[in-house]
């Protein structure tokens, strides 16, 4: 694929480890070193324009990749502005899917470090498939992601830490590994979101740092699509979200508007069902990833046969390589090595539009939806900074 005008990729390049230079990762590591936690470096070189800062809200809206900036800016022209004046792109990491994306962003750290593999991955040593979405406490979230978090490393410096995100996700296992160390806030809707972010600025005495999380455009995308009218609306109501939070700001604080992955729409011609295609279940034990990047756990011996039925039914539409082959593309960056059997021994990864379903074995619903994301294309993988200071 060649560049965009500007210099961009173009949506579906598939991109490299090294592409660009910043990543989520390097978001509160970043606001940390602002905020003088010691220790902290600053990545993304923020403390220069953020000098006497004092109080940073982090805003991530789940599926406002940078990509869709320009589908969603005639419904969100406050954050079209600032993407204009004071964004810039961001590199999300892979697999480009939300739970991998916000441990990351919690951690600090690339996946192999802390663990979360992927939407679904295996719990090693059993035929179990952990859903990051719906994980409580087995396994233990403090084992499972044994990282520290970046909220965790604030606080312990004396900054005042706080989460806001659905009342329902207080004491998720995910919550747990990527926000431990922040008082949890449940707000549900964008505009108790921004209430219950500006209160939890307002509320520290010295040194504030608060997370945000809004994911009703992602789940728009998903089930309608991208710049479908469902979206739309959820992308004016991301918009006054941010309006407000922006409008909010005390004059020592800032805003740092992030997200975790983008999406593409799947057209129904390019989903391939591992459920309904022999070829593509023989000598598979266990089915893990998601739509776009396949984690296919397989019978003893069996990697060979896997991988070349895969690749013959595949064909161009999708890259399949072994789990070593995976880790040494350094994606994941340095995998620890309880972490290892928490990816495929096969690696499917989905190119341009397509993607591999599984009808029978996933929640009904998964195969259903419109938009996926999940793989190493530009549209995925390619999220915003936008950095304001009140």
């Amino acid at each position: 694929m060649i560049a965009e005008a500007g210099g961009q990729p173009a949506p579906l390049e598939v991109l490299g480890p090294g592409h660009g230079g910043g990543r989520l990762a390097d978001v509160l590591p970043s606001a940390l070193a602002v905020l003088g936690v010691p220790g902290s470096t600053d990545p993304l070189g923020l403390r220069p324009a953020l000098a006497g800062v004092r109080r940073i809200a982090v805003l991530l809206v789940d599926g406002l990749g940078w990509y869709q900036l320009p589908v969603a800016a005639p419904y969100a022209p406050t954050v079209a502005g600032l993407a204009a004046t004071v964004g810039r792109p961001l590199i999300a990491g892979f697999p480009s899917t939300t739970p991998t994306s916000l441990v990351s962003l919690g951690t600090g750290v690339a996946p192999g470090a802390h663990g979360v593999l992927g939407f679904t991955v295996r719990v090693p040593g059993t035929d179990r498939v952990l859903t990051h979405t719906d994980w409580a406490a087995d396994p233990s979230p403090l084992c499972w992601q044994p990282v520290p978090t970046q909220l965790e490393r604030a606080r312990a410096a004396g900054v005042t830490t706080s989460v806001v995100s659905r009342p329902e996700f207080g004491g998720s296992g995910l919550t747990v590994a990527a926000n431990r160390g922040g008082d949890f806030r449940g707000a549900a809707g964008a505009d108790a979101v921004a209430t219950a972010m500006l209160a939890a600025l307002a509320a520290g005495a010295g040194p504030t740092l608060v997370s945000g999380y809004h994911a009703d455009l992602d789940r728009h995308g998903h089930v309608s699509g991208v710049d479908s009218a469902p979206w739309r609306v959820a992308a004016t109501e991301v918009d006054a979200l941010v309006a407000r939070l922006v409008d909010g700001l005390p004059p020592d604080a800032a805003l740092l508007v992030t997200a975790d992955h983008g999406q593409l729409d799947i057209p129904a011609g390019h989903r391939f069902d591992l459920d309904t295609d022999p070829r593509l279940r023989a000598g598979v034990r266990l089915v893990a990833g998601e739509a776009r990047v396949r984690y296919l756990h397989v019978e003893p011996g069996a990697v060979d046969d896997v991988r070349a039925a895969w690749s013959e039914v595949l064909g161009a539409t999708a890259r399949v390589r072994t789990r070593d082959e995976m880790v040494a593309t350094g994606w994941f960056g340095p995998v620890a090595e309880e972490h290892l059997g928490r990816i495929g021994d096969v690696v499917v990864i989905c190119n341009d539009t397509y993607a591999v379903m599984a009808s029978r074995t996933e929640r009904p619903m998964a195969s259903k939806l419109v938009a996926y994301h999940g793989s190493d294309t530009a549209a995925e993988l390619t999220v915003p900074l936008l950095v304001v200071r009140g």
